[in-house]
């Protein structure tokens, strides 16, 4: 299994479950002090290389308490 395609998976899916656009995503994180652009978020996903601390503020910035894994 490529890990990397499977969190990029979840990340994604959570994204579009809650219609969150990588421009509204930037906006959550900055509730969390987390600075993004819209564009290095695109490209963190396109290549599915970011780091676990990264899908937590996204996940946390969300509103996703649970995720799925199956």
């Amino acid at each position: 299994m490529d890990w990397n395609l499977e969190a990029r998976r979840v990340l994604r899916a959570e994204l579009a479950r809650r219609d969150i656009t990588y421009k509204r995503l930037v906006q959550l994180l900055e509730t969390q002090d987390v600075i993004e652009t819209d564009r290095a978020i695109a490209n963190k996903l396109s290549r599915g290389t970011f780091s676990f601390a990264f899908f937590l503020q996204c996940m946390k910035a969300i509103g996703a308490s649970t995720i799925s894994l199956e």
